[in-house]
């Protein structure tokens, strides 16, 4: 535990140096100006880990504060060093490229360091109106760094397309937290888990918890709230759509667990319905709609909505075990998916960024290690075993099918998500094809810094080499959902 001068501060102290570095960074940067972005990018990486010290000392007691607003546990603990990771992540795969295309601006690692304020503000949140004020700090930078390039029309249009489509589901979810604050009488977590155990929910309350998994549902690019996603990933900048995929998935996966099973706990019967039906949408149009994608960044977008799917089959289970199950599976994920967008950054031929399939062919010949990894990525995506990968699925799908004895449609969800990774193996495997047995093209540049590199490297070690010895995280995921599911 780390002594401060105001304990009631304590459980917020990573959120606290967060905003208090990224507003003297940006201090920083404005007086410096654009020739102290790879400046700015380290001190933000530094700040980033060292915000991630903060939260490992914390030790994961629960702490409330901010007259209850906030809390601070294992869970959050948990998500909140996934976060970390997947934003330090964006920062180092940021710097090196937008320095090559000409966009270096101290304005990029700032808005990584808001958006991550954000996100481990909304994954402790323990109110709708915290939820609310966390999820919109990071929504905000989000819809800036999406149109980051704003001299070129797709960044720009990803980014309005962004920003539209968001606002329409922040309203969604403010509308949905009215009703449930307008029937249940409060706003508070904890008071409306006590409140919606006694008796049957008012008809206000269901619709309410309706409106607010819609409105989640877009933030973690659930179907039928998908629509945004393939538009913002492939036109926003490559550093970006990584980001995308990696931290505010996770966030955003962490506060609809926390929101499900926390508050709403007592309803599960009701809100299981909403989470089977959008858990087998977004497997089932993840696996069809990347098959035909020639885009690889719009096939990752794909990709990442049917991995959302598979997360979300541990959610609709409601049991420690399901929980457990999701925080692995983002876990794993993060390493999958950020070891990808590193590669996918190397696609360089005469110093231009290409992002067709087709560009891959004959990869393995000339870059034979790139290409392994890839395809070490492209089979643990696909469930291969031994792969990091295939335990993610099979510890969501395990939990489903212990609740299914209790509540038999969990079966059929398992079974939708077993086929549908069939499918999805499909496209992952093309890429694997595409690499090792077409007729080479142009080879890639050689001009890729040691950090994305290292990323890659790091990222196929730990998927390819989990399963020698997964006790760490395993023991984590647990501690995490024994602290949100209580009893």
């Amino acid at each position: 535990m780390i002594p401060v001068a105001f304990p009631e501060l304590a459980p917020a102290l990573p959120e606290i140096l967060l905003a208090v570095g990224a507003m003297a960074l940006l201090m920083f940067g404005v007086f410096s100006g654009d020739r102290s972005s790879r400046t700015v990018s380290w001190l933000s990486v530094l700040l980033l880990i060292l915000a991630g010290i903060v939260v490992a000392a914390g030790g994961g007691a629960e702490r409330v504060t901010f007259f209850g607003a906030f809390v601070s546990d294992a869970f959050s603990s948990f998500a909140k060093m996934l976060i970390l990771l997947g934003s330090v992540v964006a920062v180092l795969l940021g710097a090196d490229q937008n320095e090559r295309d000409g966009q270096a601006r101290f304005e990029y690692p700032i808005l990584i360091l808001l958006a991550t304020l954000g996100m481990l503000m909304m994954v402790s949140a323990n109110d709708l109106i915290a939820l609310y004020l966390g999820l919109e700090l990071q929504s905000l930078a989000l819809y800036v760094l999406a149109a980051f390039r704003r001299e070129t029309v797709r960044s720009t249009e990803a980014g309005l397309k962004y920003f539209v489509l968001g606002a329409l589901s922040s309203c969604m979810l403010l509308y949905g937290a009215s009703l449930i604050y307008g029937f249940a009488g409060t706003t508070s977590f904890d008071v409306l888990a006590t409140t919606l155990q006694q008796g049957e929910p008012a008809i206000g309350v269901i619709f309410g918890i309706v409106f607010l998994a819609a409105g989640l549902a877009f933030k973690v690019s659930a179907v039928p709230f998908h629509m945004w996603t393939p538009d913002v990933y492939e036109g926003a900048p490559t550093p970006v759509t990584a980001f995308f995929a990696v931290a505010p998935k996770v966030a955003a996966v962490a506060l609809f667990v926390r929101v499900m099973i926390e508050p709403l706990g007592g309803l599960v019967d009701e809100w299981r319905q909403i989470i089977v039906f959008i858990a087998i949408a977004s497997m089932v149009l993840g696996a069809f709609a990347a098959i035909n994608q020639t885009n690889i960044k719009r096939l990752m977008a794909y990709s990442s909505i049917g991995h959302v799917g598979y997360a979300l089959v541990g959610l609709a289970a409601g049991t420690a075990s399901g929980v457990r199950g999701v925080l692995i599976y983002m876990a794993i994920y993060i390493f999958m998916t950020a070891g990808t967008f590193a590669i996918i950054l190397c696609m360089r031929q005469k110093d231009r960024a290409v992002e067709g399939i087709a560009d891959l062919a004959g990869l393995s010949r000339q870059r034979p290690l790139l290409a392994l990894a890839l395809a070490i990525f492209m089979f643990s995506m696909a469930g291969i075993p031994p792969l990091a990968g295939f335990f993610s699925k099979l510890y969501v799908f395990m939990a489903a099918i212990e609740a299914a004895r209790e509540v038999p449609i969990l079966y059929v969800l398992a079974i939708v998500g077993v086929l549908a990774s069939v499918v999805g193996a499909y496209y992952y495997l093309r890429i694997v094809k595409i690499m090792y047995f077409d007729e080479p093209t142009e080879g890639f540049d050689r001009t890729v810094s040691g950090e994305v590199h290292a990323i890659i490297g790091v990222s196929a070690l730990v998927t390819m080499f989990f399963f020698l010895y997964p006790a760490p995280l395993l023991t984590a995921a647990a501690t995490a959902a024994a602290a949100l599911v209580k009893g």
